[in-house]
């Protein structure tokens, strides 16, 4: 079920929801081992310029979603997430790419909006489930 944020509260940001995700695997992942294997690509974010470059010239690219869960759930050979805040949140031409490509490579690749909503689909997942966020 989601969670529904009252009209005129302010939507946790994207850090927010992540970090509240991250929180949840920990520990959960006492009881599902697989979801210590959860981690988060950082590729997002301000950097100053050098640093930008450094990064870019070293394997950094836009579009990449925000989380990956190498757990094999056939058909599928892992799982992507592109977590979004609640609300105002798009997702960047770069990243529809991304899961597109990620998706024809054997991938579950989804977007998620909130961390809840980012649990259910890896519940989902990791019991055998039906994709639900595509």
């Amino acid at each position: 079920m989601k969670r529904v944020i009252e009209p005129g509260l302010p939507a946790p940001t994207e850090n927010e929801e992540q970090a509240a995700l991250i929180e949840w695997a920990y520990i959960e992942g006492l009881r599902r081992p697989e979801l210590m294997l959860l981690y988060a690509v950082p590729n997002g974010g301000y950097r100053p310029p050098r640093t930008a470059a450094i990064l870019k010239r070293t394997g950094v690219r836009p579009g990449v979603p925000d989380l990956c869960l190498p757990v094999a759930r056939p058909p599928y050979h892992g799982l992507y997430i592109e977590l979004k805040r609640r609300r105002g949140a798009a997702v960047s031409a770069y990243q529809k790419i991304w899961l597109d490509r990620l998706r024809e490579q054997g991938y579950r690749a989804v977007v998620s909006y909130g961390w809840d909503e980012a649990r259910e689909e890896i519940l989902s997942y990791l019991d055998g489930g039906v994709p639900t966020t595509w």
